[in-house]
């Protein structure tokens, strides 16, 4: 297995845990799910995965394995090394996790070089075939641009150009969809899956909305309190839910076209 968590607590300051008991597994290729309502813990897991809990957040017990490796024993340059090109992260908003006043053509390069020895040029052309394959037109304008200046969606797209730069084995997705229209929601899920299908990245994603869930996951993680209801093989859990509460999150799923991309 690509990724493995056993036993997993997390707490923040010396409260007790505020998420409890989390197992799940993860091979090349396969997606999972985790869907909750806001607060149920979901976005606690996968910052823990890439060692980025919050303020006092800690994993208080349990392992987390990723290829073959205890995340809870890597120093500091080691996890410099795996963010970005083993394992990389992708926000509900990208733009907000870049510069305002920085060109995404700058940014875009600077992140590059900070994962490589590439030199200007081979930087911007990386850059450039990577937004191209994201399908936004005329990257060199892309590159020119700040963040203010293109939409959400276009904004999204360059953080997913980024995240898969250097083929990572792991993809972590933070509710990427939420933001979006229901067209742009379908268009993201659709290069999202393109991804691990042309590459076998695994991907972890983080969503309150099921039907992007139901679109796109071999796996589903059910969260709600800090605590996992259901885990699974996703079409199990959709056609079969157990609990109560899965039942009212498939009552509300909303509609984003009606396709099953996996």
């Amino acid at each position: 297995m690509l990724l493995e968590i056993k036993d997993l607590d997390i707490s923040y300051g010396d409260s007790a845990p505020t998420v409890q008991d989390v197992e799940l597994s993860l091979a090349a290729g396969e997606v999972l799910a985790i869907v909750g309502e806001s607060g149920s813990g979901k976005t606690s897991v996968i910052r823990s995965i890439l060692g980025v809990l919050p303020g006092t957040g800690r994993i208080s017990r349990g392992q987390i394995n990723f290829a073959g490796q205890d995340l809870g024993h890597l120093s500091a340059e080691e996890w410099r090394r795996l963010r970005g090109k083993e394992m990389a992260m992708i926000f509900q908003d990208s733009g907000n996790m870049m510069n305002p006043v920085q060109t995404i053509g700058h940014q875009f390069r600077e992140y590059l070089q900070t994962h490589s020895d590439m030199q200007d040029t081979e930087a911007d052309e990386m850059a450039k075939d990577l937004l191209g394959r994201m399908h936004l037109p005329d990257p060199d304008s892309i590159m020119a641009s700040y963040t203010f200046e293109l939409s959400g969606g276009m904004r999204q797209r360059v953080g997913i150009a980024m995240a898969i730069a250097f083929h990572p084995q792991l993809l972590l997705a933070d509710e990427p969809t939420s933001a979006l229209d229901v067209t742009t929601q379908a268009q993201i899920v659709r290069e999202l899956m393109q991804v691990v299908r042309d590459s076998g990245t695994a991907l972890v994603m983080v969503t309150h909305n099921i039907g992007v869930a139901a679109c796109m996951a071999d796996k589903l993680m059910v969260m709600a309190g800090g605590k996992v209801m259901e885990y699974g093989s996703a079409a199990s859990i959709l056609d079969k839910p157990q609990t109560a509460y899965t039942k009212k999150l498939l009552a509300a799923v909303p509609e984003i076209g009606g396709v099953r991309y996996v």
